[in-house]
């Protein structure tokens, strides 16, 4: 409604309640107005139907929604599904065009400025964390093993004779097939034990970059380093190998899953790109920001790597990533957000503090990976020891067991790693697999503190572990078979 709509409604209602009416129209059209201006994100969430109405007004603005609109081609947003439509909000086109995930569309001006805006915010959320060095980003339709794809093939027109990807081992598949799928070899480095953490072999990267090819670098596309994995993995020494990737003259990719919402990690990647090279780093925006999902965030401290991608990209992308990230952002604000940040490191510290207390009573320990700041093992010390007591074939001769115990206790999200397995992946085998080397000294479990998480849910898992721990001794105790069948009945039959 304009001003000639509020003057006919106060003819009909009155002009002193059409004028209220107004006056609270503008200050809704002043945040929306100063959103569009400034691209910032709020510090303060705006409410849902705020949101719904720049919503409203941004799909008004594509022309599948035009008063009368004609659509003559093979894509013109149409929709037959009611329910479809309210869950995009009536967006359709998607985003980018077939040349550009990032340029404008003609027919969709509403999608496109939904989409500017929410990269500016998602930057300010970059910086907001940590990384105030990061200039450019982009919200890919792909979660994040994809996006390592993506950023891969962007390199491949710098270094056209290059080969391999060096990669500090993590027993985590997408990034490892990420690599393979790219259509590159992947020169697997082994981590070294620092006390019960497993960390990058720096010596090891660099001798693993001089054996490839020529050995000065020249083959190798890039290093791919990992920063958040759960324990008892360490976060790889992300600036000192962006210092030997700026000596070598070799990009720098970092997996950053969910490190956003870790300051330690933040700082360290501000870091690798004051005094070394990191041309991408890629993170989850499920795993960040509490959403579906299905979309990834590409930034980096140059314009560069990132419009290269934006260029790479094959066609228009899906535009629902980007709203779900728009529409978070705007209800959180930053102060929104800050919050949760808060309350993660409250839940991580008391998760460690609840499970010393646990390893107590169960004969275990916590291990010490001080580096991790979000995933927490606890050994299983003592169910090895009652899983090899139980009879064989029984469930609980394994401890992975442990496991699907605490999911049919509605319990999810965490490991249990034996530390022998043998996993082949992508055509390469891992010893050990889960534990991130091979023979890692002590079976244990993990458990993370993401955001998101409620110190209830710390409660209640603890005690839910504690309680299944219990069980799953008892269970194993209860399946040997007796004395007298495991070795043999030496009583004399037939006296009295």
């Amino acid at each position: 409604m304009n001003k000639q709509t509020f003057e006919l409604a106060g003819l009909l209602v009155g002009s002193t309640y059409a004028s209220q009416a107004e006056d609270a129209r503008k200050r809704r059209e002043k945040k929306i107005r100063i959103l569009l201006d400034q691209r910032k994100w709020p510090e303060i969430g705006w409410s849902d139907r705020m949101i719904e109405l720049l919503l409203q007004e941004l799909a008004d603005m594509d022309s599948n929604n035009f008063i009368g609109n004609v659509g003559a081609g093979e894509r013109e947003s149409r929709i037959a599904a009611s329910i479809v439509a309210r869950r995009h909000f009536g967006f359709g086109h998607g985003v980018g065009r077939s040349g550009d995930i990032s340029a404008i569309q003609p027919k969709a001006a509403g999608s496109s400025v939904l989409a500017r805006v929410a990269e500016s915010m998602t930057m300010d959320l970059i910086k907001l964390c940590g990384v105030t060095r990061a200039t450019s980003c982009l919200i890919l339709p792909v979660a994040t093993g994809m996006a390592i794809v993506m950023a891969l093939l962007s390199l491949r027109s710098l270094r056209p004779q290059a080969k391999y990807v060096v990669w500090s081992r993590v027993d985590q598949k997408s990034c490892f097939k990420a690599i393979v799928s790219a259509g590159y070899i992947p020169i697997v480095v082994p981590n070294k034990l620092a006390g019960d953490e497993v960390v990058c072999d720096l010596d090891a990267l660099t001798r693993a970059v001089r054996s490839c090819g020529s050995g000065d670098g020249t083959d190798v596309l890039c290093i791919i380093t990992t920063t958040s994995i759960f324990a008892p993995r360490a976060p790889d020494d992300v600036v000192g190998v962006a210092r030997l990737c700026k000596d070598m003259d070799i990009p720098h990719i970092t997996n950053n899953a969910y490190g956003l919402q870790i300051s330690k990690i933040t700082h360290q990647l501000n870091e690798a790109i004051r005094v070394g090279r990191l041309d991408i780093f890629v993170q989850s925006s499920d795993k960040n920001l509490l959403v579906p999902v299905g979309g990834s965030i590409l930034a980096s401290g140059s314009k560069d790597p990132i419009d290269r991608i934006s260029k790479l990209y094959p066609g228009r992308a899906s535009g629902s990533p980007v709203l779900d990230v728009f529409i978070t952002l705007l209800t959180l604000g930053s102060t929104g957000y800050k919050a949760l940040l808060t309350k993660r490191k409250e839940c991580f510290m008391q998760l460690r503090v609840k499970l010393e207390k646990v390893a107590n009573k169960h004969g275990e320990r916590v291990l010490v990976t001080k580096s991790n700041n979000i995933s927490i093992g606890l050994s299983l010390e003592s169910i090895a020891t009652a899983a090899a007591d139980a009879a064989d074939g029984s469930q609980c001769s394994d401890i992975q067991f442990l496991g699907s115990m605490l999911f049919q206790r509605c319990v999810s999200g965490t490991r249990v790693v034996n530390g022998v397995d043998i996993k082949t992946v992508a055509g390469t085998t891992f010893h050990g697999y889960g534990a991130h080397i091979d023979n890692y000294p002590t079976p244990y479990l993990t458990a993370a503190a993401a955001i998101g998480m409620e110190l209830e849910e710390v409660d209640v898992f603890v005690d839910r572990l504690d309680k299944a721990l219990t069980e799953f001794k008892k269970k194993a105790k209860s399946s040997r078979p007796p004395a007298s069948a495991e070795h043999g009945d030496t009583s004399c039959a037939g006296t009295k």
